[in-house]
């Protein structure tokens, strides 16, 4: 399995050959090779700075010889008008990593602050905040670490981390006991050491995954409030507790109210808008 690290490089390298394709003609005809430079990224709205330690590596892995001054790091809270790198170097590099630096930053940015947002709106209470694995294809290495300097708390990161069986696995296999079952019997002969979780909804497949056990978390799927407060004191501390589902920013809160451990939510990253930068000559 690759690592962090070198799924990010890959990113960077796709993304660079999908926009530079066989050269930025648009630099290479009015930029001399020698022409040297400065960039400042400006920021042009509230929120919360993420991508920082990315872009570093978007400027090195395409010219390591550009020189970052970071003036603002990742996690902090920026507003409009904030610088928060200067970059030095050749003019060329500066023009063709400007765009893929500004997009992962954005968008990482959006992600971290709009997760912020939803951790401030359940200070006072222990739920932590997830993310899914609704993400786009490639970045959800970068998507999640926002989440995370917004915040919040990583969910599994795919289907190789941890078992989650959902209703489909559960109707596929014939039932929750069966589900549950056999995914023991899966881990044992494979060696594997995974945290298990399985969705439910409704209290009569809670009351079958009480009764057969063997799983560390229950996900309470599109249950009220009302139902979620029965649920969680039902279930009183022999698993993990966590709501999904339909949940909004203007709900969330009565959601954790009710004592529930995780609440996922999926629009911190498949809707979110970027924060608005601008990566200028200075």
């Amino acid at each position: 399995m690759l690592s962090v690290d070198e799924l990010e490089d890959r990113l960077i390298d796709l993304a660079f050959a999908e926009d530079i394709g066989d050269g930025d003609h648009t630099t290479l005809c009015c930029i001399p090779e020698d022409a040297i430079g400065k960039s400042h990224l400006l920021i042009k709205e509230d929120g919360i700075l993420a991508g920082v330690e990315v872009a570093k590596k978007v400027f090195d892995r395409f010219d390591n010889t550009m020189a970052v001054e970071v003036l603002i790091g990742d996690g902090a809270h920026v507003k409009k008008g904030d610088i928060a790198m200067i970059v030095s170097g050749k003019v060329r590099s500066l023009l063709q990593t400007e765009r893929l630096m500004l997009n992962i930053m954005q968008r990482m940015s959006g992600i971290a602050t709009m997760t912020n947002r939803y951790v401030e709106r359940l200070e006072g209470t222990h739920t932590h905040v997830l993310d899914t694995r609704k993400t786009t294809p490639g970045m959800r290495m970068l998507e999640k670490q926002a989440v995370k300097i917004g915040g919040g708390v990583n969910h599994r990161i795919g289907l190789f981390d941890m078992i989650l069986l959902k209703d489909n696995h559960v109707d596929f296999a014939g039932g929750i006991s069966n589900a549950i079952n056999r995914c023991h019997q899966y881990l044992k002969a494979k060696g594997l050491d995974l945290k298990i979780e399985i969705e439910v909804r409704n209290f009569d497949e809670l009351k079958q995954v009480m009764d057969c056990g063997g799983v560390d978390r229950v996900m309470l799927d599109n249950f009220s409030v009302q139902n979620t407060k029965k649920a969680v004191d039902m279930i009183a501390g022999k698993f993990e507790t966590e709501s999904s589902g339909g949940i909004t920013f203007d709900t969330i809160r009565e959601y954790a109210e009710c004592g529930v451990d995780f609440i996922s939510v999926g629009a911190l990253t498949h809707s979110v808008k970027g924060l608005d930068m601008s990566f200028k000559a200075c």
